[in-house]
């Protein structure tokens, strides 16, 4: 399946009287890893609830390959469209092996069993997670990383030609969070992912967008949007943004507060 076109168009989200995001647009072209950043509360699993479906927008449109992706019967959207979130709600009195099989579902009719296809992706994906010696394992006795990373191996197994990521990477060790990360970079899928740590953002992300308050105030490649005047405005924190000498991506160091500041 090759990779999804995404394109988020003036959108509007709100909670009772109080508004989430204000007419914020997007896109993330085919195979590139478009990042979202800001501070807590400003939107981000908002924003990515409204893309995967869970939160109508009051105005505005998601785009999947020109489609309006609320107007798509669920089980269509699920064949292109992936998400891990941050609470995906509720404890799966399943083996680890079950939960990413799972992922296959959309693509079956009621009664199917897996096939011998769907055996070797779902071994496949447990092994891009470092999660092989999980597959037995209940998902209830597994720490937050663990369950993170076999979420993430319920995914891959869907074959999703957009993947959609709410901070995948928490709760995981640096290790951990460097392969996932590094794994997004070769999936045949279009991702959306949000991020805290702005320095995985600069290495991994081929484009930011940064939220601030429900709307986008800065936008472009990394090397573009990581500045030390976005830092203190969008952030409040000092800053400087150098390019780090190995990988040429940028590198934020944070200054500690001044007394009196």
């Amino acid at each position: 399946m090759s990779a999804t076109d995404l394109a988020v168009e003036r959108l509007t989200l709100t909670a009772g009287a109080h508004r989430l995001v204000r007419e914020v647009s997007l896109t993330a072209r085919p195979g590139e890893v478009v990042g979202l950043v800001g501070p807590n509360g400003s939107g981000k699993s908002s924003l990515l609830r409204a893309v995967y479906r869970v939160l109508r927008p009051q105005s505005g449109q998601v785009l999947v390959d020109g489609a309006d992706a609320w107007a798509l019967p669920v089980r269509e959207l699920a064949r292109t469209t992936a998400a891990v979130v941050q609470e995906p709600g509720g404890d799966f009195d399943m083996t680890v092996r079950e939960v990413v099989a799972m992922g296959r579902t959309p693509h079956k009719r009621l009664l199917d069993g897996d096939t011998a296809d769907d055996a070797r992706l779902i071994a496949r994906s447990l092994e891009a997670v470092d999660a092989v010696g999980l597959a037995e394992r209940p998902f209830t006795q597994l720490s937050g990383g663990e369950r993170q990373r076999v979420l993430i191996a319920r995914a891959l197994t869907q074959q999703p030609s957009l993947l959609v990521m709410d901070e995948p990477t928490n709760h995981l060790d640096i290790r951990h969070q460097l392969e996932v990360l590094g794994l997004l970079r070769r999936l045949p899928a279009t991702v959306l992912v949000a991020l805290h740590d702005l320095n995985l953002a600069a290495y991994h992300c081929d484009r930011l967008y940064v939220l601030c308050g429900g709307e986008v105030t800065a936008s472009g490649p990394p090397a573009e949007v990581l500045t030390a005047e976005m830092l203190a405005a969008v952030y409040g924190v000092a800053g400087e943004v150098a390019v780090h000498p190995r990988t040429g991506a940028p590198q934020v160091t944070y200054l500690p507060a001044q007394p009196g500041s």
